[in-house]
């Protein structure tokens, strides 16, 4: 059983040996033509774009996240505020008391 196993895993290393053999030759030669120059040319540049859009989407995100922070800071300190004022206008005890008739 074991057997098996072991030359099923070698004649997948041999395969995958020799395929890379295969296109890593097939890539240097193809490298040096001309068309596949021109090839690699407009992939690299469609790379430089993707990676310049990826740039300017994350800053893009980063400034409305500063944005977001900030907001949530000055609600936080409004509400911390308010809360303030209430706790001491209900604490004041200065209030005058209401006059009853009687």
């Amino acid at each position: 059983m074991f057997g098996n196993i072991a030359k099923c895993l070698v004649s997948k290393k041999t395969r995958a040996f020799a395929a890379g053999l295969l296109f890593g030759t097939a890539g240097i030669s193809l490298l040096s033509s001309k068309d596949a120059k021109n090839a690699y040319t407009h992939c690299t540049a469609a790379v430089l774009r993707a990676k310049k859009k990826v740039v300017q989407k994350a800053t893009t995100l980063q400034e409305n996240c500063e944005d977001i922070y900030e907001g949530a800071l000055a609600i936080n300190e409004e509400r911390e505020l308010d809360e303030a004022f209430m706790e001491e206008f209900a604490n004041d005890t200065d209030l005058p008391e209401e006059e009853t008739e009687g």
